[in-house]
């Protein structure tokens, strides 16, 4: 997950500037509706989860981690001799992968990036198929900047949603950063956003509650399953 934490007009007080900076929670994703979703802040901090393995064993190298936070993803690729560049828009995020020894920077999934075309792997883990709240517009993206021959892999809602909103983040005394687009998706309106972005389906798995996609430039899809 990630946010601009240096746009908020709080200042130091934004909860989720807050919340990188000290590695604690909790903090909650507030929707427009007025339901309030807790985010594991101590699984960004953490190592990977049994979950989290599922998706590096299928990483190929190069890979792009596209929200990467504190980079717990891009940081346990690289401990695998896999080549991972985690990017996010959280300055603190960005700082505390390098301070830990991985390799990030800080931009936007949708501004200029390296190596565009070459990224056999892509993550969107962690409901990153949310950020910029239009997932037709950043698979679009992502699809841009992934190899021909690549993958993009994707964990979505365990729920059947499709719903774009208007979100913050908010800490238990009821504090709250600005307002930021976001999307929540299940598999279902991911396949269909898929199959119109000429992508196919390579893998779909669970891992306990967790559920995640392999997608590919459809006819890579159809060699893998010849």
């Amino acid at each position: 997950m990630t946010t601009d934490e240096d746009g908020s007009p709080c200042a130091g007080g934004d909860p989720y500037a807050l919340v990188l900076r000290t590695g604690h929670g909790p903090v909650y994703l507030r929707l427009a509706d007025g339901r309030r979703i807790r985010m594991p802040v101590h699984c960004w901090y953490a190592q990977p989860t049994l979950a989290d393995e599922s998706v590096l064993t299928r990483c190929v190298s190069p890979v792009l981690d596209v929200g990467s936070g504190p980079g717990r993803l891009c940081r346990a690729l690289l401990g695998r001799e896999v080549f991972a560049l985690g990017v996010d828009v959280a300055p603190r995020a960005v700082a505390h992968t390098i301070a830990l020894g991985g390799i990030a920077l800080c931009r936007s999934v949708f501004d200029r990036l390296p190596a565009e075309g070459g990224w056999q792997t892509v993550l969107l883990i962690d409901g990153n198929i949310g950020i910029g709240g239009d997932p037709r517009a950043l698979l679009h993206r992502c699809i841009q900047v992934t190899a021909s021959t690549g993958s993009l892999l994707v964990e979505v809602d365990p729920d059947d949603v499709e719903e774009r909103c208007t979100a913050r983040i908010e800490d238990t005394h009821g504090h709250e950063g600005p307002p930021f687009p976001w999307a929540r998706l299940g598999a279902p309106a991911l396949l269909r956003i898929a199959e119109d972005l000429a992508l196919g389906v390579t893998d779909q798995w669970r891992y306990g509650h967790r559920r995640f996609l392999a997608l590919c430039h459809q006819d890579t899809a159809s060699a893998r399953r010849r």
